[in-house]
């Protein structure tokens, strides 16, 4: 029974503080500025570096470790057409 009284309680001290902090908001604009830690327009440069090192990595994986073959030759041209090639004539 204690247990429902304190939780009757906490309900009324939420409620009771919801409607402190809708008066106060009323009276005076208090609004937070948000600071940001890493700009927006830094999150978007660190996301793409992200997505390309990712296809980096997984290229030299797919070609070095799956494909049996040297994971340093996705930077050649030959390489990439030679993919190419397979892909178009199948």
């Amino acid at each position: 029974m204690a247990l429902n009284n304190n939780n009757q309680e906490a309900a009324k001290s939420r409620e009771q503080f919801k409607k402190e902090q809708t008066v106060k908001e009323g009276t005076k604009r208090n609004r937070r500025i948000r600071v940001r830690l890493i700009p927006i327009w830094l999150r978007i440069i660190i996301v793409a570096v992200l997505i390309s090192l990712s296809a980096i990595a997984g290229a030299a994986f797919g070609y070095g470790v799956v494909g049996d073959g040297d994971a340093k030759d996705i930077f050649k041209k030959s390489t990439w057409t030679h993919i190419k090639d397979l892909v178009e004539n199948e």
